[in-house]
């Protein structure tokens, strides 16, 4: 299986399967010298465990992280730094019952289509459980953009058709849905500051491609937009353009954002906003319609441990994913011109 590596210089290799012995991570292309310790990491992995309120899965996982290699005396040594993360809490018996049923929704038939068979047990490669190995790598990535005074956040925008912040109103629209045994949506936002203009290329590397690619990966994610969007389709140029002036500082600036922190492909040294849709959980107890591997009509009900929303334990995916495509970006600018080779080897 191809395609689990993202990244051309600070790389990112996730491995291994939901309900496996263990998930994990091989980050290659790391400095030495980064302060890391596995608090670091486990800092961000417990933002995304199951099992932290109602609204979330049942199962119980304490997602706690050990550094295999790449570091030393409490600093990354320049090597390949390995990440694991052991499974604990499987229930595979769960999923005995749909070994042979495609789950709608889900990448069941997909998959069994591409290869010819599949892990049923929660999904296997396909499982939100994979996403574990790149918030490990993100926390690396935000650690060294920390460095830089670059911040990235993301955090619930929407929750169905609620704004996040309206909390009474989302957990009574969660209430709902669940006791009809469905499950909803809902939209990410992520920011990023302190980034310097100039990161990205201008064609098949451009900074927001790469930024959508990165989210877009995350399984559940079926849309991405940056500044306004999709908005800008309705805008006039008049309205969409993004005047420049020059601050008291003498300092470029924009007086608006519609862009979204990226012109051309280039980062414009304003705020990155980034927005990614969530589709509903594909897990729910209703009896749907569906096919088995044998061609036949058949009904399935999903049974399980699953979260009826996933957004919230989203948050910090999505900023994982921004992190790490960020850094790249920022590392394989370093020789984008010949004065900043001059000036690194001086």
């Amino acid at each position: 299986m191809s395609g689990s590596t993202l990244g051309r210089i600070f790389t990112v290799t996730t491995w291994g399967e939901s309900h496996g012995k263990a998930i994990g991570v091989v980050i290659d292309g790391c400095p030495a010298g980064v302060p890391l310790e596995e608090e670091d990491i486990q800092k961000l992995l417990d933002r995304r465990k199951p099992g932290q309120n109602r609204f979330t899965t049942a199962r119980k996982e304490g997602d706690l992280v050990e550094i295999l290699s790449g570091t030393f005396e409490g600093k990354t040594t320049g090597t390949p730094i390995s990440l694991i993360v052991r499974n604990q809490d499987q229930r595979s018996r769960d999923y005995s019952a749909i070994s042979e049923i495609y789950r709608p929704g889900h990448a069941d038939y997909t998959f069994d289509a591409k290869y010819g068979f599949r892990d049923y047990r929660g999904g296997g490669r396909s499982s939100g459980r994979e996403t574990i190995g790149r918030v490990a790598a993100g926390a690396i990535a935000e650690k060294i953009l920390g460095k830089l005074g670059i911040e990235v956040r993301a955090y619930a925008k929407k929750i169905g058709p609620y704004d996040a912040s309206e909390k009474e109103a989302v957990e009574a629209y969660l209430n709902e849905k669940m006791s009809k045994m469905d499950s909803v949506g809902g939209i990410v936002e992520c920011r990023v500051t302190g980034m310097p203009a100039g990161i990205g290329d201008p064609v098949f590397d451009k900074l927001d491609a790469n930024l959508a690619k990165a989210v877009m990966s995350i399984g559940a994610v079926k849309g991405v937009e940056i500044g306004d969007g999709f908005g800008a389709a309705l805008a006039l140029g008049s309205e969409n353009n993004d005047p420049f002036r020059v601050d008291g500082n003498g300092k470029i600036r924009k007086k608006t954002n519609h862009s979204g922190g990226i012109l051309g492909g280039i980062s414009d040294g304003s705020e990155i906003v980034l927005r990614a849709a969530f589709k509903p959980t594909a897990s729910i107890a209703q009896v749907q319609e569906s096919v088995n591997r044998s061609g036949e009509n058949v009904e399935i009900q999903v049974k399980g441990r699953h979260d009826p929303v996933i957004v919230n334990r989203a948050v910090v995916v999505v900023e994982s994913m921004v992190a790490l495509t960020v850094l790249d970006g920022l590392l394989a600018n370093m020789s984008a011109t010949m004065d900043g080779i001059e000036n690194f080897y001086r």
